[in-house]
């Protein structure tokens, strides 16, 4: 079993979540491979979303998830399977998200499976990820009027 391997790719999936998180678009994009896919699916966003390519998956977060929608994700149960230069894993996450543009909180859990290899630099990258989702909720954040966003890092009103 090659443990280095293991924990390096679990390194890997945790500064995936951390950089989406925190909006640091240029380490996210790094986390995956150049031909990345990504397959997430939301049903507060409608139909499934098909992404293909590190530009198009960045872009997309990019784009989507600017300073008025906080996220935090939270990953755990890691069942990760090494195989030379590639590898398997399977995640159990939990997510928040706070939209408050749209005055929305969302929460939600399921199961990430992504693949794996190991690049010509000698780092990991995720050259697939998606997640099936076990459930999602959302809210209106008027439909619970003592809801207070008391801290948010984007906020422009710091």
């Amino acid at each position: 079993m090659d443990l280095d391997a293991i924990e390096a790719v679990r390194q890997l999936k945790y500064r995936y979540f951390r950089t989406l998180d925190l909006k640091e678009w240029e380490a996210f994009a790094d986390t995956l491979a150049v031909d990345a896919t990504g397959r997430y699916g939301t049903h507060a966003m409608g139909q499934p979303l098909h992404l293909d390519g590190r530009a198009a998956i960045a872009a997309f977060m990019r784009e989507n998830l600017g300073p008025s929608v906080v996220t935090m994700h939270v990953a755990h149960h890691p069942e990760i399977r090494i195989d030379g230069k590639i590898a398997t894993g399977s995640w159990a996450f939990e997510d928040t998200v706070i939209a408050t543009e749209y005055g929305v909180l969302i929460r939600g859990a399921g199961y990430y499976t992504d693949t794996y290899h190991r690049d010509t630099d000698g780092r990991w990258r995720i050259t697939s990820t998606g997640y099936q989702r076990i459930y999602e909720s959302m809210q209106a954040l008027a439909d619970t009027p003592s809801y207070q966003l008391l801290s948010n890092m984007w906020a422009s009103d710091k």
